[in-house]
């Protein structure tokens, strides 16, 4: 999706006729430390903006749903709030919002311009340094005023934690419906929250393992149209196809390189074995990466594109391994109990999610790219397939249960579980980067 928003004016404008202590830098109070094993959720309170009749309070409680999922805020309830912002652009009496514990404050306006655009704009308050942190104001069509509040959600995470956002993004997925053993799988794409969802293919064929560019709004899936598992690319917004390449035998897992110019893949050979190959999407050329007589697959590039992690069960299980993006130096880094599968590394590079399967039990955790400081997020039933936040503290994967397949998001602590929406059974979810 072609960005259709622009922030036009920052802080500095936006602060003309404030007080000089409102507009003076200063080293806010209020702060997030992402990196403690333990965060306390933030109080922060957000008005519903002015204006604009329900879409202010549209917009406002878009923000807060966003910030809440996130664990990290704690938005105080409306009814506790002791003054009624009626001018977004003043000022609050500060001792009002401390009185209900708000450590942050959040206040806005919405209006239609004369050429039908919306313009939506926030102010993001430290109430006990008595200032303003942030503001902005955005202008988009009708059709997009949820992505505005995504992008205030996202500025006001950074602003307080120093990390990036990811609620201005989209997951692609697999739609599920119909009788279990009769199921119409269809590609889909939705808003992280799980809205506004779409449906990328037509269900007549079985869709598998859709991926996102990462610089672009592409996707590479597999489909079984013509009776064998080929690799397809996907424009989102045009619905542009094409084929990536007629290989012989199965192709499983694809997935692009960071620079979006290659797709790296596991091929299962006539002779049983399955190894991993890189393709590069100019010239269609195809390199080998592995030779093994074990089954090598789900591939993931670092976010360097130096290094790949797979599984193998080359050691008599699978487990996970890590090799130069060049095939050279295969590593084994895990060595836990069960069977290890669907690696991926965080895009912030320091960590690797997996699946793994033991006593019985399918886990989602992570490990360091050494295989040292192995952890468990979330244990259940058929559970599998994490796929990261652009930001990489957030997972989202997918779980079996009550008759079908639904996406969960949990974060680094593992303390955060979240079920995302959907209207059918969901599967193989794939998270965007950032929108731009």
């Amino acid at each position: 999706m072609k960005s259709i928003l622009k922030p036009l004016l920052m802080i500095v404008a936006m602060a003309l006729g404030m007080t000089a202590a409102a507009t003076l830098p200063a080293r806010a109070l209020v702060e997030l430390n992402v990196n403690k094993g333990n965060v306390e959720p933030l109080p922060i309170a957000i008005t519903d903006f002015q204006g604009g009749d329900a879409l202010g309070a549209e917009i406002s409680g878009i923000v807060s749903a966003d910030l809440k999922r996130s664990g990290l805020f704690a938005p105080i309830d409306k009814s506790a709030f002791i003054e009624k912002i009626s001018n977004p652009d003043a000022t609050p009496r500060f001792e009002d919002w401390k009185v209900i514990n708000a450590q942050a404050l959040v206040t806005g306006s919405v209006s239609k311009e004369a050429d039908g655009r919306v313009r939506a704009q926030y102010r993001l308050w430290d109430t006990f340094a008595g200032q303003q942190m942030s503001g902005e104001q955005f202008f988009a069509n009708d059709a997009n005023t949820r992505r505005v509040a995504h992008i205030i959600a996202d500025a006001i995470y950074e602003r307080l934690t120093g990390e990036k956002g990811y609620f201005d993004t989209r997951v692609v997925f697999i739609d599920e419906s119909g009788a279990k053993n009769a199921r119409k799988k269809r590609l889909a794409i939705m808003d992280q929250d799980g809205a506004n969802i779409r449906y990328l293919s037509d269900g007549r064929s079985i869709v598998l393992t859709p991926r996102f560019s990462p610089n672009r709004q592409e996707i590479t899936y597999m489909s079984y149209e013509s009776g064998q598992p080929k690799v397809y690319l996907l424009q989102i917004e045009t619905g542009q196809r094409e084929l990536v390449g007629d290989f012989p035998g199965m192709t499983f897992a694809p997935r692009f390189s960071p620079d979006g110019q290659k797709v790296i893949m596991s091929l299962l050979r006539e002779d049983g074995n399955s190894n991993i190959f890189a393709m590069d999407l100019r010239s269609r050329s195809t390199t080998r990466l592995t030779n093994s007589t074990a089954i090598d697959t789900s591939p993931s590039y670092s976010p360097d594109g130096s290094k790949v992690v797979f599984t193998s069960d080359r050691g008599g299980r699978a487990q996970i391994y890590v090799m130069g993006a060049d095939g050279s130096g295969q590593t084994r880094i895990s060595f836990g109990d069960g069977v290890y599968s669907t690696p991926v590394w965080s895009p912030r590079g320091d960590l690797i999610a997996f699946t793994k399967q033991t006593a019985g039990e399918f886990q989602i955790g992570v490990m360091r790219v050494d295989g040292s400081g192995e952890r468990i997020l979330s244990t259940g039933f058929q559970q599998e397939g994490p796929t990261w936040a652009p930001n990489g503290r957030v997972l989202m994967f997918f779980r079996d249960s009550a008759g079908g397949p639904k996406l969960v998001s949990v974060d680094l602590t593992g303390r955060n579980e979240q079920s995302i929406p959907t209207s059918n059974f969901a599967s193989d979810p794939a998270w965007s980067p950032l929108l731009e």
